[in-house]
């Protein structure tokens, strides 16, 4: 390709004017862009040089509502439709495995030649194939001088199954886009090396923080050996903690239901009242049960929960022997009952994100409470707010919500909408 010319592949079918010359390429700019049968402006403006110093980007998005990305690669102009679509693409991919994967991250990989999706892939379980392999294996030959975008940096170590390296360098792709380089020491840019080494160009941080966020449980498991710990809780209109959740958000769709196919495992204390405990399941589709825990009172009490769904799971964890007599549910006694030794019992079962249901009188696991603040356990706060004025008394829950608040700096407080409730969801 001659310095000059220029090269546009889209997913869809909008007709772009393209830049003349390699100065109209650098300089900000403004391109005519038709899309969907309006005309409409591409501002090329931004740009940024990769790691490789190879090759300078340039993204904006047309008023129609196409994304495009140039880019300058050292001897010819290749302008293609921005990395942040098919990395999208690959985010929405790699969920379809939530709540299967632990202690295995979620990853997502899209195959793309000439502008099209030709292979996509994920990783189902562990133990199974990774994402690269299963979009590698869709592609076929057309993986060849191709572009993978996986959410994860590639493995390049063999674990239980083979280096994704090596299958992206034999399937001979030009180009592998990265969402984010892996934590975990064995992997650590030692994927994108072997790529680099092996002549593909790899392009790093690409809808990083969204790939962040999908596998956040994960991250913090390499980075602190701990499971990830959310704390839910549920007050009224007027501040009164309440052992309940609103009506619906336990439903398909509801974010209760969905916070339980989310975490591997749901740490609870039952509620106060004298019924016996009815464990509830996600109803989303496909969803994989959570292990329930639960945890004895401090004066030795067990609430023995009535289990209806068969693929249920429970285990009670006590600091003194106890005999259950009901089948399907464990007993493990532990010689203390403090969050850190429930935590590493999580982390010893290849749980790696663990919900805090708190559902009895805050004041009964203050302890716990204070301990998970003071060792910083805790990572994020959801709170479920009811359209409902409560009479009742809370005492030591409003001493202890007050010691909360002068401990714990919220960021990225999120307000939402499940059913009638209100939802309050931050990390600390």
């Amino acid at each position: 390709m001659a310095l000059n010319s220029v090269s546009f592949v889209w997913n869809a079918t909008p007709k772009l004017t393209p830049p003349t010359t390699l100065n109209d390429v650098h300089s900000p700019s403004i391109y005519h862009c038709h899309h969907n049968d309006k005309l409409g402006l591409y501002d090329c403006s931004r740009s940024r040089v990769s790691s490789s110093a190879k090759w300078m980007v340039k993204s904006g998005s047309c008023r129609g509502g196409q994304s495009v990305r140039c880019v300058n690669i050292i001897q010819d102009i290749h302008c293609d439709v921005d990395d942040e679509v098919y990395m999208r693409r690959s985010l929405e991919i790699a969920r379809k495995a939530i709540g299967h994967t632990s202690p295995n991250p979620m990853v997502g990989c899209v195959i793309v030649k000439n502008g099209e999706i030709v292979g996509e892939g994920f990783h189902p379980k562990a133990g199974q194939p990774h994402a690269e392999v299963f979009a590698l294996r869709e592609a076929g030959n057309l993986a060849e001088n191709a572009t993978a975008y996986v959410t994860l940096e590639p493995c390049n170590h063999y674990g239980r199954t083979p280096p994704c390296t090596e299958a992206l360098v034999k399937a001979k792709v030009r180009r592998v886009v990265v969402g984010m380089v892996d934590p975990n020491p064995i992997v650590a840019s030692k994927g994108v090396q072997r790529l680099r080494e092996a002549g593909i160009d790899v392009t790093v941080s690409i809808e990083e923080d969204s790939c962040k966020k999908l596998n956040e449980a994960y991250i913090h498991q390499i980075l602190t050996g701990k499971p990830l710990l959310t704390l839910r809780y549920t007050l009224s209109l007027n501040g009164c903690f309440l052992d309940q959740v609103g009506n619906g958000v336990a439903d398909a769709g509801g974010y209760y239901s969905q916070l339980l196919q989310e975490y591997t495992a749901v740490l609870i204390s039952p509620p106060s009242s004298s019924e016996e405990f009815e464990i509830p399941a996600s109803k989303e589709h496909g969803a994989k049960q959570p292990l329930w825990i639960f945890l004895s009172s401090p004066d030795g009490s067990i609430t023995i929960p009535r289990i209806t769904d068969t693929t249920t799971k429970v285990v009670i964890l006590t600091d003194r022997e106890v005999v259950v007599g009901k089948r399907g549910i464990e007993t493990v006694v532990m010689d203390e009952l403090n969050l850190g030794n429930i935590l590493d019992y999580c982390q010893s079962q290849g749980l790696n994100s663990v919900l805090w249901d708190v559902r009895a009188k805050l004041g009964i696991h203050e302890q716990l409470m204070k301990e998970g603040i003071e060792q910083k356990y805790l990572q994020k706060v959801v709170v479920e707010v009811l359209p409902q004025w409560s009479e009742s008394q809370s005492g030591n829950s409003q001493t202890l919500f007050k010691s909360m608040a002068e401990n714990l700096k919220m960021k990225s407080l999120q307000p939402r909408m499940s059913g009638q409730s209100v939802l309050l969801e931050g990390n600390l």
